[in-house]
């Protein structure tokens, strides 16, 4: 069984080779998120083979996405099918937050580097699993002050509102549900400043 459903986006996707992969573009990328057309965002070919295949292993040898993440990936605990914070506010405290290069990047151009922020606190959404005004607030401004700051301090020739976007897929489109997370794309930086956020 396969871990998680296919969408016919991604039945099209397994049926091409990587050589017919168009991968976004960072004005694309940009147009899907300020759409909120989150489904659009894909893996290349075979990077969803390998991930539908990493994914099918991970379950059996882990029980699960969480455990493997907390344990693995993020080195946290794991306690009554949860994580522990110290405190509730989102971003409040930095143990209960981590950022981390996705080790599953959506097909994006070479130039954006896709991360993801790791949270043991819940983020707030609606009926509909979309972020809250309230939530959406919280993490545009921890996006602001964690990468924005420092892009604008960089000396690029692009502005920092140029250089990075976050999103959030809402819980249909989410791959790992148990543990709260969002995306950040970045472009245009160096690896030094990858190394200083994650």
């Amino acid at each position: 069984p396969l871990p998680f459903e296919l969408t016919d986006l991604d039945q099209k996707i397994l049926s091409q080779t990587d050589e017919e992969y168009q991968p976004l573009s960072w004005d694309e990328v940009k147009r899907i998120a300020a759409e909120n057309r989150l489904e659009l965002f894909t893996r290349t070919p075979s990077q969803l083979r390998r991930y539908l295949t990493w994914s099918r292993r991970i379950r059996i040898e882990y029980g699960g996405m969480l455990n493997y993440i907390c344990t693995e990936r993020l080195q946290w605990d794991i306690a009554d099918g949860g994580v522990a914070c110290v405190n509730p506010v989102p971003f409040a405290d930095e143990r209960d937050y981590t950022i981390r290069l996705n080790d599953w990047p959506y097909g994006v151009s070479p130039e954006i580097r896709h991360l993801l922020v790791w949270l043991k606190t819940p983020l707030a959404v609606d009926l509909e699993g979309k972020l809250t005004r309230e939530s959406w607030d919280s993490i545009d401004h921890f996006v602001r002050r964690t990468f924005r700051v420092k892009l604008e301090a960089d000396g690029h020739e692009l502005p920092a509102s140029e250089r990075v976007l976050w999103f959030k897929n809402w819980t249909a489109l989410q791959s790992v549900r148990a543990l709260e997370h969002f995306h950040v794309m970045v472009r245009g930086v160096t690896d030094e400043l990858i190394k200083e956020w994650t």
